[in-house]
């Protein structure tokens, strides 16, 4: 069994959104087993991160999904402190060979959510991991997912509590991509060839 952590922030729901999103699309492909891993409150004490759990149970993972909403061009200052609690873990590249891969929201069409997913891909890249990109181009798909164009993770756009069904389709592309690598597929079919 091959497993998938998903480690998120969200404020108001759109981010978790995502990642069920993910989860759904990771659990149609056989042989993974995911889990979310929310970043709250209770595990920030004056900043810092302290839930070493969630560090040791992400280490049994094949593979590991980030997820923040985008605020002022960067992640969210509590996956920031989840981030950083992850130092101990790179002394010793613990993470290396894993899969990984990003998503983001923001309220506005460019609001720099770019910066947020190459934060992520810096991150994952320091621990060694490989990064898994949203293979499908805008606009050239039956079902048209991936409607902002990011070819580096899912990036969804909102100003309300709801997503778009586009935004969501793609994040859930992005899960069922990902555990297929994850057990030695070499492509997942896009949604139009489903």
């Amino acid at each position: 069994m091959k497993k998938l952590g998903i480690v998120y922030f969200s404020a108001t729901g759109t981010t978790k959104a995502l990642a069920k999103a993910i989860e759904e699309g990771a659990n149609e492909i056989e042989n993974t087993q995911v889990r979310l891993f929310p970043i709250g409150k209770e595990q920030l004490v004056d900043g810092r991160f302290v839930d070493l759990a969630v560090l040791s149970k992400l280490g049994e993972c094949d593979a590991i999904v980030f997820g923040s909403p985008t605020y002022m061009g960067g992640v969210a200052s509590q996956f920031k402190a989840f981030a950083d609690a992850t130092s101990e873990l790179w002394c010793e590249q613990l993470w290396a060979n894993k899969l990984a891969a990003g998503f983001t929201c923001g309220s506005a069409l460019n609001g720099d959510q770019s910066s947020t997913l190459y934060y992520m891909i810096t991150l994952a890249c320091q621990h060694g991991m490989l990064w898994v990109s949203v293979d499908a181009a805008h606009g050239y798909t039956k079902k048209n997912i991936n409607r902002l164009g990011s070819q580096l993770g899912v990036v969804a756009q909102t100003t309300s509590e709801s997503l778009h069904e586009i935004d969501l389709a793609t994040a859930h592309y992005l899960g069922k991509r990902i555990a297929g690598l994850l057990n030695e597929k070499t492509r997942v079919p896009l949604l139009h060839d489903e």
